[in-house]
Order: structure tokens, then C-alpha cells, then sequence
């Protein structure tokens, strides 16, 4: 895709500082500016700091829309990318398991994701990158792992146990369980031998994990967890230098983060629909409690506007606050300077917003078009149809 020729974007409300104010600016080279330039007229639009992503799977459903039936990954991930630009995702970390659940979150699945997402980065809309979530008692795999890393520029990894969960639903819902199996090619009794068999490796975690985080940090790797539960588990990972508490289940795992001053990421579909699909701890709750950092997409991407929406109607926070939990929050998670508000010299990462119907009508990444829509699209069209050539294409 092409960068946009210089444009100033005016008549809008504009989220900057916090405050949705009156304003314009400026889009050259890629960046945010504030001089003259050939205008288009957004009265009646918001534009907001484009959405930054820090945990979605919801491209499995690209590559696999049925769990027998994959697809070639390169296709999957542009479509993949052009869903993430419609809802207005400018920077998104894929999260691709690396687990003995095998199938779709193999060791193999996860290397072909992400030679797909390097082989196809230069024609992405959104900057996208790879978060492998790594099961704790893959220990036979620490040093593949970190090849792959090195190799692909992996720079961002979650622990997962899901041994637990594996046998509590085997135990209580045995149909899911079923399904679950099924989904990689297995059969139930099948992955329960390899859940039995990994758990005997309990011992072993602690040990294994913290040689690994060691050699993860020397490679420049960010770290953090998935489902903490407890206060003391929060403490482990903070020992080995995984700080980002991503979806802890309960308020206390949640609390230690916080104390420690580290960043705590809940799923915006969990704010969405009201609660957790899984049946632990309401986001809401954290956000209400000043619990909450960020928000991610977790399974579903368009959850991720929604949310912002749906805190600020339940006052959880003002409009702009909520939409920093999407935007600005989580650049500050994982050190992205560069993004995450509209201050010039910014990346130019932004959405127009259509304040009425809370749609998303244009999306730009880095200064190229992402995406066009309805009013917002038609002047777009109507002002500057020849200079910007929205075809695709360098």
C-alpha cells in the first residue's frame, strides 16, 4: 500500500490529551503533523488514536474455519488483516498457542504462523506481530522456542497452564472435553493421557520456566502470564520477569499485579457480553475498581470499539478514558512510543469515527488507507479522489 500524499484532516472532534476537542491535523510521510495541507472535511466525526491489540485469536478462525479444514496461511492472514482494519486495529499481536494441545496450536502451527506473518508483513494494512502463548510444561521445546524467536523476531510471550482446565472440564463436561479433543485430532481419551502425562511434570516447572525467561530476556523478549489465579502464582511470574498479568481470574491475582506496578489486560468480549464466557471474574469489575490497564480483542475483533462504547455508557469512565484502554494504555504496555495518541510526530495511526452510529468509517495505518466506508469514504472520495489513488499497490 501506498502512504497517503499530504493531507489535513479538519472539522472533526479529535482525541488528544485526554480531551475530545476541536481540532485538525496533519498526515505526512507516515506521521502526525500540524501544517498546512490539502484539506478534507470530517465535521461531524471523531478521530481517535488508532486501536492497538496486545492479544487477539481470532485469525485462527481465518486459518481454520472449520477445525478439519485449513487454509494456505499467507491468504488467511491479508483476510485476517482486512478484518482487523474494518474494525480499526492499527498495531495487533496475534496470539498463536504453542501447547501439547497440538493440531491448530502445535509447535508446527505456531512456526508456520509465523513465517506467514513475516513472509507477508510489507503487505499488511496493520502492523501485526506474533505473541506465542507457551504452555509451561513444553520443556522439551525451550530451545526450538527460542530459535524461532530469534528467527522470526518474535518479541512478546505469555505462559499458559491449561492442565488444570483440561481435566476440570474432563471431570465435569465431558462432552466439551470431547470437542476440545476433537478440534486438534484427537481423541478424548487420547489428550487425557497427555494431560495426565504432562502433569506429572509439575515439579519440574518452576525450575524449567525460570532457566527459560532468563535466556528470553538476553534475546530482548517481553514476558507476561495468562490466568493468574493467585497472589502467589502473580508473584512467580513477577520473579521471572513476566510482568503483564494477562487475564487473571480473580480480583486478588489482579490486586497483586497492581501493587507491584504491573499492567493488568482483560478481553474486551468479556466487558461486551457482561461477563466471562468462561465464568471468572467480570472485567467490568476490574475497571471499575481501577484494576484494568488494557483491553484486548481475546477472540473476537470488533469487541474491542465495542467495549470502549460500553464502558463509557455503564460511567465506568469518561469516553476518552475508555477509549485509552484500547489506544494509548496499551502502547504504554509494551513501549510503543511512537503510537497510541495523536500527538505530532506520531505514527500516524487513526480511526474516523461516525459518532452517531458509533461506526468505524476509515481506518489509517501508518499513513496508508486501511479502510474506507460510507460518509467518511465518500468524502474522502468527493475531496481528493485523483491524488490519493486508492488503489492498491506501491
Amino acid at each position: 500500500m501506498t502512504t497517503l500524499p499530504d493531507l489535513r484532516l479538519t472539522g472533526a472532534i479529535v482525541l488528544r490529551d485526554g480531551i475530545l476537542q476541536e481540532g485538525a491535523l496533519t498526515l505526512s510521510q507516515g506521521r502526525i503533523g500540524d501544517h498546512a495541507a490539502p484539506e478534507i472535511d470530517l465535521s461531524g466525526y471523531w478521530i481517535l488514536p488508532g486501536i492497538i491489540d496486545l492479544h487477539g485469536d481470532g485469525f485462527e478462525h481465518h486459518l481454520r474455519p472449520r477445525p478439519t479444514a485449513p487454509f494456505e496461511p499467507k491468504r488467511a492472514l491479508l483476510n485476517a488483516d482486512a478484518e482487523l482494519a474494518a474494525n480499526g486495529i492499527t498495531t495487533a499481536w496475534f496470539a498463536q498457542s504453542w501447547s501439547w494441545e497440538g493440531g491448530s496450536r502445535s509447535a508446527d502451527t505456531a512456526e508456520e504462523v509465523m513465517e506467514a506473518v513475516a513472509a507477508m508483513r510489507g503487505r499488511f494494512l496493520s502492523d501485526i506481530r506474533v505473541q506465542v502463548r507457551f504452555e509451561t510444561h513444553m520443556f522439551e521445546d525451550h530451545d526450538r522456542l527460542l530459535a524461532a524467536v530469534r528467527r522470526w523476531g518474535v518479541d512478546y510471550i505469555v505462559f499458559n497452564n491449561h492442565l488444570p482446565e483440561a481435566v476440570h472440564l474432563a471431570d465435569t463436561r465431558p462432552d466439551r472435553f470431547a470437542l476440545w479433543a476433537g478440534h486438534n485430532s484427537h481423541t478424548p481419551e487420547g489428550l487425557l493421557a497427555i494431560v495426565r502425562r504432562a502433569q506429572t511434570l509439575d515439579d519440574r516447572v518452576p525450575a524449567a520456566l525460570t532457566a527459560l525467561a532468563a535466556r528470553l530476556a538476553e534475546a530482548g523478549v517481553r514476558m507476561g502470564s495468562h490466568d493468574d489465579g493467585t497472589a502467589e502464582l502473580r508473584a512467580f511470574y513477577r520473579g521471572i520477569g513476566a510482568r503483564v498479568c494477562e487475564f487473571p481470574t480473580t480480583t486478588e491475582a489482579a490486586l497483586s499485579a497492581r501493587d507491584a506496578g504491573e499492567p493488568v489486560l482483560m478481553g474486551a468480549p468479556n466487558v461486551v457480553r457482561g461477563g466471562s464466557q468462561a465464568g471468572n471474574i467480570a472485567a467490568m469489575e476490574l475497571i471499575e475498581e481501577g484494576l484494568c490497564d488494557a483491553l484486548v480483542s481475546d477472540y473476537y475483533y470488533p469487541a474491542l470499539a465495542q467495549a470502549a462504547w460500553s464502558v463509557a455508557d455503564q460511567r465506568a469512565a469518561e469516553f476518552p478514558a475508555a477509549w485509552a484502554l484500547i489506544s494509548t494504555r496499551p502502547a504504554e504496555v509494551l513501549g510503543l512510543a511512537d503510537r497510541g495518541s495523536l500527538a505530532p510526530g506520531s505514527r500516524a495511526d487513526l480511526v474516523v469515527m461516525n459518532p452517531a452510529t458509533r461506526q468505524i468509517e476509515a481506518t489509517i495505518a501508518g499513513g496508508r488507507l486501511a479502510h474506507l466506508s460510507h460518509g467518511a469514504g465518500a468524502r474522502f472520495m468527493a475531496q481528493h479522489a485523483a491524488p490519493l489513488r486508492l488503489a492498491a499497490g506501491a
